[in-house]
């Protein structure tokens, strides 16, 4: 009988646990595996072999795992290189390993890709599958990604509440939320609109480059006509030179293993974009947040849908392993609206390694600074239910 390694890589999620829940659960009813190691802090605890035996844990266990925000068993940003990866198949040899399933995002699925290569290179017994994950919903092939639905849901539940804010202290508010090199997650704070003036009432996405003092002249044309504005940024804004904004405010930013410039960690697009707006528009009361990391990993606000879809995700992952030497877990929409459903299948690794995919022309508005109705359509599903609001100082006067 031969082992199987599960681990966790990239940023967490709210649903990350689920799959990881959903490859322990169907790992147990595999025929031909024996034992099962959780690696801590991915790759990096591979080559260390700092492990915990997954095999027999408890149901309650699982069920609370699968519940819980971040990656239960640690998670790494290292970029493994050709000797890194030789390391790793010398663990697996020594182990027995011929199973790993590894969740991740686009960087994860290429590495498992390099380490089934190399595997295929020296005839080792290795069976390579990546388990989809990743709150920017960027991931290629798949129709979305497990994380997107509970990150959505987190983004557009704070908008509402923003908004509504905004309208007891009528201002300018810039909220700064995640997404690199697309625009999925801060799209997704559109999902609570309720009213025709309801925030965000501008949208600003990586995929549509913009000049700073065109943004600030159309804030200031919805605050000359609203009296109010609240706009939704994405990290990843870049100028019309295609240079990304956090990177012009700060030249020395940190990068990580991958190359990536550090965004959420710092509020400084925030500080400049709020000083920017103050002394462009005129308008005393301009304020600025940076959702950051609580966006990943808010616990207690999960997308029932997403939930679901991650621990599946992961339950296949096995599944297609009896059968099949590699691949990624990818999903297609079969339903949409009140009759929304997805299929899973599997796709060649190389379909999803390394690119990434931005958001859609047709969900974006014409004049590049808001969110279509066909956006909404498509990922109000994954976030699922959403509060209703209201006031009272649109009733009227006495």
């Amino acid at each position: 009988m031969a082992n199987a390694i599960v681990s966790q890589s990239g940023g967490p999620t709210g649903v990350i646990n689920a799959s990881l829940v959903g490859v322990i659960e169907q790992v147990v009813k595999h025929p031909d595996i024996d034992k099962l190691y959780g690696a801590v802090h991915a790759v990096s605890g591979i080559i260390k072999e700092d492990f915990v035996d997954l095999t027999n844990v408890s149901s309650e266990t699982l069920e609370a795992v699968a519940a819980s925000p971040s990656a239960a068993l640690g998670s790494s940003r290292d970029k493994p290189d050709t000797a890194y990866c030789e390391k790793i198949l010398e663990v697996f040899k020594k182990r027995n390993i011929e199973y790993f399933f590894y969740i991740g995002g686009n960087d994860s699925a290429n590495t498992c890709k390099i380490i089934n290569d190399m595997a295929d290179e020296v005839d080792l017994d290795l069976k390579a599958f990546h388990i989809p994950k990743t709150v920017d919903n960027d991931l290629r092939t798949t129709d979305h990604c497990p994380g997107y639905g509970t990150a959505a849901k987190f983004v557009a539940c704070a908008l509402m509440g923003d908004d509504l804010d905004n309208r007891a202290l009528p201002g300018i508010k810039l909220d700064i939320i995640m997404g690199r090199d697309a625009g999925w997650l801060t799209a997704a704070t559109t999902l609570g609109q309720q009213r025709d003036d309801d925030g965000p009432h501008l949208v600003y996405l990586p995929e549509r480059p913009i000049k700073i003092e065109d943004m600030i002249a159309q804030i200031k044309e919805v605050h000359s006509r609203l009296g109010r504005c609240v706009v939704a940024v994405s990290e990843g804004i870049r100028d019309t030179d295609n240079v990304v904004w956090a990177k012009k405010i700060k030249e020395d930013a940190e990068v990580d293993s991958h190359g990536n410039i550090q965004l959420s960690g710092s509020g400084a697009l925030a500080d400049f974009l709020a000083d920017k707006v103050r002394e462009g528009t005129g308008v005393a009361r301009v304020r600025a947040d940076t959702f950051g990391y609580l966006q990943r990993s808010f616990a207690g606000l999960q997308s029932e849908t997403d939930v679901d879809e991650a621990r599946r995700c992961g339950r296949q992952a096995v599944i297609y392993s009896q059968d099949n030497d590699s691949g990624s877990v990818a999903m297609k929409r079969t339903g949409q609206g009140k009759n929304y459903a997805v299929e899973l299948f599997l796709t060649d690794l190389a379909n999803v390694a390394e690119f990434t995919k931005e958001l859609s022309d047709n969900f974006i508005n014409e004049a590049g600074n808001g969110i279509t109705q066909a956006f909404k359509d498509y990922a109000l599903p994954l976030a699922g239910n959403l509060p209703k609001t209201d006031f009272f100082s649109q009733n009227p006067k006495v």
